[in-house]
This record gives structure tokens, sequence and C-alpha cells, in this order.
């Protein structure tokens, strides 16, 4: 499953696409996202899109926290059937997270990593879920703090990531019209989002 991605997306090209766009994170920096780290994402807000900062990680079921408490969150939501999950699927915790590649870990022990992009020319985001002000304990030396957390759907993959990882790929959407549609529509709509890229639209790269 993907656990690390880069996001180079500058805020200015952004705003093209969202041109009501409140920039709450500031100077957004690019460079590589792992667990537990903070990332830019795009919600709706009452007068339209926001770009904010949250803590990569929603919260997990109680029966998968640490004896101490400590949720270490998921990053990667598949089953979204679960009621675990069914409190977090209208439109006030959509979420876009921009991204510029994602890597996937190759089989086998120090084999590494693939890592893949779009090949095209074109801003790209992952299908998310937002949850703010969460109070939960991620690490025993913080204790409880308060996170706006995220994660993003993952999908079967298509045939250029099956070939790398079989199990699943990102819900990565390309179409302004698709991220309009998986920011405003009911579940019932989006959730026909939750399907591979084309084959055509990704390719694997070295990594720079």
């Amino acid at each position: 499953m993907c656990n690390l991605y880069r996001q180079t997306t500058a805020v200015e090209a952004m705003r093209k696409l969202f041109v009501d766009l409140e920039n709450r994170a500031g100077n957004v920096e690019p460079g590589d996202i792992y667990p537990d780290r903070m990332a830019p994402i795009v919600t709706r807000g009452a007068e339209g899109a926001v770009l904010r900062l949250a803590r990569w990680g929603l919260p997990s079921p109680a029966q998968y926290h640490s004896p101490s408490g400590i949720d270490r969150g998921v990053t990667n939501l598949r089953n979204m059937a679960s009621p675990h999950w069914r409190p977090w699927l209208g439109t006030v915790h959509r979420c876009l997270v921009p991204v510029e590649r994602f890597a996937e870990p190759r089989p086998g022990r120090g084999a590494g990593n693939a890592w893949y992009r779009l090949t095209v020319a074109a801003p790209a985001f992952f299908a998310g879920l937002w949850v703010p002000e969460w109070r939960s304990i991620r690490k025993l030396k913080e204790g409880e703090t308060v996170d706006d957390l995220f994660g993003f759907l993952t999908c079967p993959p298509n045939e250029v990531v099956a070939r790398v990882h079989p199990k699943a790929m990102p819900v990565i959407l390309v179409d302004p019209a698709e991220m309009s549609l998986w920011l405003d529509a009911p579940w019932s709509d989006a959730k026909a989002l939750q399907r591979p890229l084309p084959d055509e639209l990704i390719e694997e790269i070295d990594e720079e």
C-alpha cells in the first residue's frame, strides 16, 4: 500500500484549478510525505475551496490501538462499506490531496520502492477524507494531541501498478470535473470514483 508520496504542486497552480482558493497552509514546500507527517489538502469551506495542512493518518478502530492507547492512524482506505468510515463519507469530510508521484514497495526484503507519475502534464490529487480536530495519542512522547487528520482511498491496481503491487493503488483524480464530483457529490455518486487510473495515464519511473 502507498505509504510514501511526493507533492510539488505550487499554491499558484492550485489557484488556477480553484479560483476561490483560501490558503490557510501558508507557503507549502515540496517534498516527500510519510505517514504521520503534515501535508497539504484541499477541502470545501463556506466561501469555496480551502488549502490547509493536516496529519496523514485517519483515526483507526479502537481494537487496533496499542495497549497504551496509541493510534498510529490509517493512511489508506479500501473498504468504504465499513461502519468505521460511515460517519465521514459526506462532503464535509472529503478532501483532495496534491500528489506529483507516489511509491509502492517492491516485493522482497530490501527491494526498495517503485515510483509512479502521470504521463500527462496536469495537477493530480488523491481522493481523500479528512477529520478535523481529532483528539488522540499518536506518539507516546507527545501525549494526547488534537489534529486535523487525512487519508486517501485505494482501489484495485491498473496493469502498470499491478506488476509491482497487485493488491491496490491510490485513487487518483486528474479531471477537474471529477475533482468537483468528489468534493461536492453525495456518496452514492462519488463512490464511483474509487477506481484505478487508466493505464495510459501513469508510468513507472526510476527515482531521481
